[in-house]
């Protein structure tokens, strides 16, 4: 099938119905569809919920009997097995709709190009790869996790125009002004789950959960500390806030049943090079269905993900103030002996949000959807 320019619209329109999932879907996919009969609109729907139904399906469900004969656009190949729902593949079939236009294909094993071809078989017209891209990005989180094995790893940062995130004694508080702040919040409602470690829990006491009125309803995601020696206090702000708290250590310690008995789960990973394993730490989350990871950490644990080669993405909101020499760094590593040696990184998006920059920068050659990174050996 020839692509043309309603094509396109019509795919950007699906795209902006899955938005609408952005806070709601995980562990699945944002998804929307738009059925078109006549150059008119005759249905549309997107995923509202994990559980709930997918996109097509409410899609159909706005056109009736309208949709016997129309084209569908939608964000993500419809599957084609039987989940917590019916095949979205045979309900478009079954409903008489006759082109698929689809963005992205879906790297599910239990999908995987079996979708297309089930309604090819049924004799449907079927193009792939629309406005792929923006739906990859969509659901970064989703892909790099079908892919890999392990989350989409977002590490986000708050530092002066000199690169320093807190002063000597670890004041931090704030070195971003409001509406950067509030980004953040729309950044941890779009996640599964926030990383942060031992350092920042002693340190800033975080809650590390979404508290913004203006998202609206939202799931709070998971939160994790990485946590050797189990030195997290009972009493630590995010141990008391409604939500999961998984604490990750080197290995059980007496001091485990007192965080238990809080709510909390611990969890071992072992150890790599004497400190917890972070990517056994990932693989651990992945086998959870964590799909987007957000960091929000202190030099220590920002440099070993960096470190490791960990981090998909950067997230550095960037404040017009100095702070000096003496203030804290954004990361703890090795010190260089020459350029060559430079972690390099592109630049990905530069925006403005209040007073403040986001310079969000992506590995050189990273697509963003987790295709560079090889999968975990099994």
């Amino acid at each position: 099938m020839t692509v043309t320019a309603p094509d396109h619209e019509y795919m950007a329109r699906a795209l902006r119905l899955a938005r609408r999932g952005l806070f709601t879907t995980d562990p699945n996919p944002r998804v929307g569809c738009v059925l078109v009969k006549g150059g008119a609109v005759v249905g549309e729907g997107w995923h509202e919920q994990a559980g709930g139904p997918h996109a097509e399906v409410m899609a159909l469900h706005a056109a009736g009997a309208e949709a016997a004969g129309a084209t569908a656009y939608v964000t993500l190949e419809p599957c084609s097995h039987h989940g917590r729902t019916p095949p979205c593949a045979d309900a478009l079939i079954a409903a008489g709709v006759r082109r698929v236009f689809f963005a992205s294909d879906d790297p599910n094993p239990a999908v995987a190009g079996a979708g297309a071809r089930r309604l090819a078989d049924a004799g449907l017209e079927v193009r792939a790869g629309v406005l792929a891209d923006a739906a990859n990005q969509l659901n970064v989180g989703y892909m790099t996790r079908m892919r890999t094995g392990r989350p989409f790893v977002r590490t986000k940062i708050a530092a002066s125009l000199d690169g320093r995130t807190a002063l000597a004694d670890g004041e931090s508080r704030w070195i971003t002004g409001a509406a950067a702040r509030a980004d953040v919040q729309r950044l941890r409602a779009r996640s599964s789950a926030i990383l942060s470690g031992i350092g920042t829990v002693l340190q800033d006491d975080p809650s590390l959960n979404v508290r913004d009125e203006a998202l609206g309803p939202v799931r709070q995601p998971l939160r994790l500390i990485a946590d050797s020696t189990l030195r997290t206090p009972p009493q630590a702000k995010t141990l008391t806030l409604p939500g999961d708290v998984i604490i990750y250590c080197i290995e059980p310690a007496p001091a485990a049943a007192a965080l238990i008995a809080t709510g909390v789960q611990v969890r071992t990973v072992g150890a790599e090079g004497g400190r917890l394993s972070l990517p056994a730490l990932l693989d651990d989350l992945g086998a959870m269905q964590v799909n987007e990871l957000l960091v929000e950490a202190g030099p220590a644990l920002n440099g070993a993900l960096l470190a490791a080669g960990l981090i998909d993405e950067l997230i550095i909101y960037t404040a017009p103030h100095i702070l000096g020499s003496t203030a804290r760094g954004m990361f703890d590593i090795p010190s260089l002996t020459g350029m060559d040696q430079r972690v390099a990184w592109r630049l990905a998006d530069v925006r403005r949000v209040g007073d403040d920059l986001r310079l969000t920068c992506r590995r050189p050659g990273e697509p963003g959807a987790g295709a560079a990174r090889p999968a975990p050996s099994q």
